[in-house]
Parts: C-alpha cells; structure tokens; sequence
C-alpha cells in the first residue's frame, strides 16, 4: 500500500494559526496563512522535510509550478513536502511574510513524528520572493519559548537547510523598500544553516548577484554552501526548467542534500 493510501494526512491543508493569525486583517483566505502536506510512499521515505516557498513577488503564488509540482519532484525521492501559503499582496508587506514562515518551522518541527520526519532534517526551498522568505528565515529564526502556552512556538524556527532559487537576498540594493524585501546578507552569521543557492547568469527578473552577495556572507561566516550559477535559464520556472543544463539543478540539490546527511542522517 502506498503512503499516499495509508497517511490520512496526506493532502490535507493545515492552518498555522487555526484560531487566527497574528496582524490578520481580516478573517478571509487569504489572512490565513497555511501548510498543504504532501508526504512519500512510507517504504521510500528518507525522514528529511522540506517547506515549499512558491514565489510571485509578494503579490501572488505560483503555486502549481513552484509549488505543488515541487512537492510532487519530492515526494518521489522520499522527501515530505508542506507547500506554504503565506500572506501577502498589499494587505501584507514581507515583515508578515515572515511570521508565516517562522511559524511553518514551528509547527512542522513539532509535528514532525506525525508527518514522519526527523525534526533536525527539515529544511525551506523557495523561488524568487519565496526565496527571499526562505533566507529571511534562514536569518531571523529563534531557539522557540519555552515558557509559551502554545507548544507549537516552544519549538525553534530554525530550518536545518535552506534552497533558495532565483531569489532576492537584499531588496535594498534593488531599490526596493525594507519592508518589502527585507535585507538578509546582512544578517548572516555562524547560525545561519547550510544552504544551497541556484540562480541564472540572464535572468533579467532578479540579478545573479543577489545570489552571488547572500554566498559571499556565508563564505564569511564559516557556513557550509554551494551556489551553481547557470549561463542560461529564466527566472520563474520552477523545479524542471527547460533549458537543459538549468534543469540539473534539482539533482544536484539531491546530491547536496545527501552529501550533508540530511537525506540519510549521515553526512558525506
């Protein structure tokens, strides 16, 4: 029997804040920020999760592309998938983005033996602005309170990896305002989790350099990465570009992913 069959969880859709989110203004859809979790066949599961940031520039998700197709690309290599939908457009700049993805950690690291992870191998892949969400968790996490009624937000909102593709890191240095693409280089310590960044030399949408600049902070701070930079590909297409050699990045993610042990629980 398939785990798909045999967990009841699977595709379900689960709100992060079930009695109402934090700076919701208001009780529609989409104030309610929540996981969709797609989980793999019990007998190929690895115990590594991974939170699914589709992008659309804080204004709307790609969320077939970028992040169900990429639940699907995941679940067959034995990785659970918990794709976010996160607040946003202009009711909600990134500083509430934010909340929604620290609590996404939260709430999947404390549930983990339900979705049947490990929760010290749950890391955020996300494109674009969900890439620049990804490095804003990456950087602004906490260890959780341990003193809170909720036990949800005892747990730490550290991923333990973090993919960011195609994704803004400094939003200032492209003009744009702090509140919309919060600076995440800047804040890169010897905390920050390993990463692995993908990005194309010709996109024209958001510059390789946004890449190249959150790589050069981890290379400062002493933080395990690896950057593959393309010569061709575009931005916005998700987990199976069609440009041939943009479309290895996923495997080579894979790779990285087993290499650091967070596929196996063993590195290298």
């Amino acid at each position: 029997m398939s785990g798909e069959l045999a967990n009841p969880l699977q595709d379900t859709a689960v709100e992060l804040w079930p009695e109402g989110a934090p700076k919701a203004v208001g009780n529609l859809e989409l104030d309610r920020p929540r996981l969709t979790i797609h989980l793999p066949d019990a007998e190929t599961a690895t115990g590594a999760g991974v939170i699914v940031n589709p992008g659309g520039g804080y204004r709307k998700l790609a969320a077939d592309h970028e992040g169900l197709q990429v639940a699907r690309w995941l679940n067959r290599r034995g990785i659970a998938a918990f794709v976010l939908r996160y607040r946003l457009g202009e009711r909600y700049h990134s500083d509430v983005s934010l909340l929604d993805g620290l609590r996404a950690v939260r709430l999947v690291r404390h549930r983990a033996a339900a979705f049947g992870i490990a929760a010290n191998r749950l890391g955020m892949l996300g494109f674009s602005a969900g890439g620049h969400l990804c490095v804003a968790v990456g950087t602004r996490w906490d260890p959780g309170d341990d003193n809170a009624d909720d036990p949800v937000e005892r747990a730490s909102s550290r991923p333990d990896f973090l993919v960011p593709v195609y994704a803004v890191t400094n939003g200032i240095l492209r003009g744009r305002k702090a509140d919309e693409y919060t600076p995440a280089d800047v804040r890169v310590d010897a905390s920050t989790p390993p990463t692995f960044l993908v990005h194309t030399h010709e996109d024209g949408i958001v510059p390789a350099s946004q890449s190249t600049l959150f790589y050069d902070a981890l290379l400062k701070a002493g933080v395990q990465a690896e950057l593959h930079i393309y010569g061709f590909g575009e931005h916005g297409t998700g987990i199976n570009p069609g440009d041939p050699d943009f479309r290895e990045w996923p495997q080579l993610m894979l790779n990285w992913l087993r290499r650091c042990g967070f596929l196996t629980g063993k590195a290298r």
